[in-house]
């Protein structure tokens, strides 16, 4: 009798295969790798945009950055003058490793210190599967509910960190901070946790400051 693999099962193992390639090749070059995962409209754009430019200059950053449909991220990202490609999935509610491998090609060959994946805007599939990150990031507006890391668990289960993110909006909206710090650590004890305004800027240095320590610790 034949062993019937599924699909999905092909697909991941070979996801999972050009995975650990890119891993592989991103702990030689001593690179920082952050998978942004968010639903859309979460504000991984705009926290780029805010955080680019406050890095220290001798930090080299470059941004893939995927959508359905468009390259509007992509314009505004590289106006912050980082070196920047779309990956367009056409459809795909999320990026695979394939697409990254082929968005560091059109990058081109350059030395970078730290690469910032702007996954599609979905908190469901962009946690199976792996890009070759260092570590995945989710992005949690205030301006969905606090129950987010109860209602997609595995999304916050594999994140090292949660940015709290639109933080000047809290007046105005249904959202109980603490208890979503509780939920975020129901699911994810070890979970760090930021809270971050791209209006007023408020959280955005902290966040640079977590980064910047997360590339240490892959130098070391």
């Amino acid at each position: 009798m034949r062993k019937r693999v599924s699909a999905k099962t092909k697909v991941l193992g070979e996801n999972d295969r050009v995975a650990a390639e890119l891993r592989s090749r991103f702990a030689k070059r001593k690179t920082l790798v952050l998978n942004l995962i968010s639903a859309p409209g979460a504000g991984k754009t705009s926290l780029l945009e805010e955080s680019l430019e406050r890095f220290p200059s001798e930090l080299r950053t470059a941004v893939l950055t995927g959508d359905i449909e468009t390259d509007n991220d992509a314009a505004r990202i590289a106006r912050s003058g980082t070196p920047v490609k779309q990956i367009t999935t056409r459809g795909s509610c999320h990026l695979n490793a394939q697409m990254v491998g082929r968005g560091l090609e059109k990058l081109g060959a350059r030395d970078i210190d730290i690469l910032f994946i702007e996954n599609v805007g979905n908190l469901v599939c962009p946690a199976s599967f792996d890009l070759g990150e260092t570590s995945k990031i989710v992005v949690l507006s205030v301006t969905e509910g606090d129950d987010k890391p109860l209602k997609y668990p595995a999304t916050f289960v594999k994140s090292r960190l949660v940015v709290i993110n639109k933080i000047d909006l809290l007046p105005y909206v249904e959202f109980d901070l603490a208890r979503a710090h509780e939920n975020a650590k129901r699911v994810h004890p070890d979970i760090d946790i930021l809270e971050t305004s791209c209006k007023t800027g408020d959280g955005i240095e902290t966040w640079i400051r977590w980064v910047v320590e997360r590339l240490k610790a892959v130098r070391s």
